[in-house]
């Protein structure tokens, strides 16, 4: 049986005997291990069923242990890092040698961040090595934002899951690489591509790659309810396209006023993008765990966090 506790100890204790744990990030729950055991870390890949060539996040405690991971890091990179660290931006340099090509997946490059919750920065205050911590779930699945989630997913298959409470951001961290000094981005995340661009100007945009990502959630079809989903401009009209399918809608902000028997979720009342982050995972667990035929899901504006969540919602949606 999993434990979930609070005991950073423990957590020590297993992550120090080569074990995988899940803890709480400000976006998602994820399954560390040290990243300098490769055993360790390849039983990450074999617990999520997840593909080789798609490379992990490494966690630091702090932007000054990122030289003992990456190296020639450029000055935009060292601006982003020091604007937005601790928190959700992820940035994708060259890597030292002694990060494992498990990791990088065989590439050249690392992806690192701080994260910015205040239990997993304890816990790598008590350890002296990174963490590799991708998401808390199986492959292309929904991605957990609370520890009821990873145990729903994995009890039995790791030891303990470090409490941490409900995901503040909800979606995963926005990934950015780098072209010699330009900045490219690679996942739109809890970070707004507008909010990055006060800082790099222009974004070069590359998002999708099936077959050699250059960082994790590249993959066209990823963060996917069970449930067959639509996502659609107007769920009203939708509706009436299906007949007598047990439906779920989820809203940005308002419910729809119908006869038929629908269950519905709003993501934020009041068309606040941080709080619509915040619930889309966990709104989505809700109705996947429901039984219902077809799922209805609304596009948001495209502006600000909405182009961060539309990007997860088109990959929960896209075929295989």
């Amino acid at each position: 049986m999993t434990l979930i506790t609070k005991d950073i100890q423990k957590a020590v204790a297993a992550l120090n005997k080569g074990q995988v744990i899940a803890i709480p990030t400000e976006t998602v729950y994820g399954l560390a291990a040290n990243i300098y055991d490769d055993n360790a870390v390849n039983s990450i890949f074999e617990i999520k069923k997840r593909p080789n060539n798609n490379p992990l996040i490494v966690h630091i405690k702090s932007i000054d242990e990122l030289a003992s991971v990456a190296r020639e890091v450029p000055p935009i990179a060292e601006k982003l890092a020091s604007h937005f660290w601790p928190g959700p931006l992820t940035l994708v340099l060259k890597k030292q040698k002694t990060i494992s090509n498990l990791i990088s997946s065989g590439k050249d490059t690392v992806a690192v961040r701080v994260p910015n919750h205040k239990v997993t920065l304890n816990l790598l205050e008590n350890l002296n090595y990174p963490l590799a911590a991708p998401s808390a779930n199986p492959f292309g699945s929904i991605s957990p934002t609370n520890t009821n989630h990873v145990f729903q997913y994995f009890n039995d298959q790791i030891d303990i899951i470090l409490e941490g409470g409900s995901c503040s951001n909800g979606i995963e961290s926005t990934i950015i690489g780098f072209d010699n000094n330009e900045a490219i981005l690679y996942r739109h995340g809890s970070i707004a591509i507008e909010e990055i661009e006060k800082i790099t100007g222009p974004l070069t945009i590359v998002t999708k790659d099936n077959t050699a990502p250059s960082a994790p959630g590249m993959f066209t079809r990823h963060y996917a309810p069970s449930t067959k989903s639509f996502l659609v401009d107007d769920c009203r009209k939708e509706l009436e396209s299906f007949g007598t399918e047990k439906i779920g809608v989820l809203q940005f902000q308002h419910k729809i006023e119908t006869d038929r028997p629908i269950t519905q979720y709003v993501l934020s009342s009041t068309g606040d993008f941080m709080e619509a982050s915040k619930n889309l995972y966990a709104y989505l667990h809700e109705m996947d765990s429901l039984q219902l035929d077809i799922l209805l899901i609304e596009k948001l504006p495209n502006i600000n966090l909405g182009k961060s969540i539309n990007d997860r919602l088109n990959r929960a949606v896209a075929e295989s």
